[in-house]
Order: C-alpha cells, then sequence, then structure tokens
C-alpha cells in the first residue's frame, strides 16, 4: 500500500518536473537580449563569422542582422525602424545620421578598394574602365547610385573618365553590391563594380582591374550606436568588441584595411 503510494507521488513529481523544462528552457531563452545590427551587404561574411564567436562570449546576447545597401539603412534609421548599432560602407550615410542626431558613439571602421569583377572564364584583358566602352561589354552591373555607396563610387569613377553618360545604356543597376557580385557570377553582366572584399569571396569572378583611388571619394566603414537603442549598455559592449583585436583579425582576413 505505502510502496503503490510512494510510486504514484515519485510518478506525479516526476511528470510535474519533466513538463517545467520546457517552460525553464522558454524563461532562459526570454533572457536573451537581441541586439539588431544594420550593416551593409559587404559586411555579410566578416560580420557572421564575428557574430558566431561573439555569441558564444557572450550568451545572453542575440545578434540580428539586417543587410542591405547602406543608403536604404539609413533612411529605415531615420524612418524609426529598430536598430541598435549602425555599420555603413560609407561616410555620408552615418554623417547624416550623425547630424540628425540619430547616432551617439560612433568611428572609422575599416576601408575597402573599389574594383572591377569579370566572370572568372572572362578572356577580357582590362587596364583602364575606359574600356567598358567597348563593344565586348554589353551589360555592366553597378549599385544604384543613390542608396548603394559602391554605386557612388563607381559614378564618380565613370564621371572621372567622362564615361558615365556614354555608359547609361549599358548599365544593370543592382540593389546592393551583392547583387552585383550575383549578375557577374551569373552572366546577366559582363562586368561590375563591387569592393575588393566581396569579390575575394566568390570563385566564380576575378578581379579585372582596381581603381585608382583618386577617382573616387575614400571608401570608409564607419561604425555608430543608434542613439534611440533600447540596449545601449548591450550595443556599446558589442562595438567596442568590433574594434578589438579579434574582431579585426577576422575583417583582415576578408580583406578589409583596418582604419587605426
Amino acid at each position: 500500500m505505502f510502496k503503490k503510494l510512494a510510486l504514484v507521488v515519485m510518478t506525479v513529481m516526476l511528470a510535474v518536473g519533466l513538463s517545467a523544462i520546457p517552460e525553464r528552457q522558454a524563461e532562459a531563452a526570454k533572457k536573451k537580449t537581441e541586439i539588431i545590427v544594420s550593416a551593409a551587404a559587404s559586411l555579410q561574411d566578416s560580420l557572421d563569422k564575428i557574430a558566431v564567436l561573439y555569441e558564444k562570449q557572450h550568451p545572453d546576447i542575440d545578434l540580428v542582422f539586417n543587410y542591405g545597401a547602406s543608403g536604404t539603412l539609413q533612411k529605415q534609421i531615420e524612418q524609426g525602424a529598430p536598430a541598435d548599432l549602425f555599420f555603413s560602407a560609407g561616410d555620408k550615410q552615418m554623417t547624416a545620421l550623425v547630424d540628425g542626431k540619430l547616432i551617439s558613439d560612433h568611428t572609422e571602421l575599416l576601408k575597402n578598394r573599389l574594383v572591377l569583377i569579370v566572370p572568372s572564364d572572362s578572356k577580357a584583358k582590362i587596364t583602364t574602365i575606359t574600356q567598358l566602352t567597348d563593344k565586348l561589354f554589353k551589360k555592366v552591373a553597378v549599385g544604384q547610385p543613390e542608396s548603394v555607396p559602391a554605386g557612388q563610387y563607381a559614378q564618380q569613377s565613370l564621371t572621372a573618365k567622362n564615361i558615365w553618360d556614354t555608359l547609361q545604356s549599358k548599365l544593370v543597376f543592382a540593389k546592393d553590391v551583392r547583387q552585383v557580385l550575383s549578375y557577374v557570377e551569373t552572366g546577366n553582366a559582363d562586368a561590375g563594380f563591387v569592393y575588393k572584399t566581396d569579390a575575394l569571396t566568390s570563385k566564380k569572378v576575378k578581379i579585372a582591374l582596381t581603381v585608382g583611388a583618386q577617382v573616387h571619394k575614400a571608401i570608409n566603414y564607419p561604425v555608430g550606436i543608434v542613439k534611440d537603442s533600447k540596449h545601449q549598455a548591450e550595443a556599446k559592449v558589442f562595438y567596442n568588441y568590433v574594434q578589438a583585436k579579434a574582431a579585426s583579425d577576422i575583417f583582415t582576413g576578408y580583406g578589409f584595411q583596418l582604419a587605426k
């Protein structure tokens, strides 16, 4: 009798204990702080790798990335979209947010180079971007200059060489630099302007030419903390982390240059 009663009590206690496990797991998951990072598309590979290391060291943090064109991300932040940090592929977008008092702490983080890429099996030999006017190149992919910094740098470079207007019928505009890369990879463009770091991520393209730095503005990557972030302390920790050696080694491993 007593044995049966004890067995029943143990069974009930075990059942209650097991049913509480999902609750405890749910509570643990709720304790994670979600940090939203709006970042230029060209940073995706490096930041994804940094995130793996960071979340292992900070199990209470869940990094959520919103990748896109810097100009588009800037507009999203101006319109009140949630974000804790902003990584831009250009000074212009960061400056606009700083001037609008939407960014608090900010600093120059990285530098990059603009390159002209062609499909890996292309036989084209390019020594100057003015060759893009040749019949060999029917489609040239460029990021939308209004929102994509790489597109702005490409426009500046082509304008400096007096061929921007000449190439209008050949230009294929993309929403961000990764779409430019995709257009060239798939043969939907004979050439395209991307960052050196993007070109190095793909075996389907090759760098035909590194564009001279004198024909476009400096390619800087600033990072800043969004002033309206509801997680200022946590955002500041990640902000400091991306400037430290562990993150810097990953950035340089992907072809970026450090700003400092």
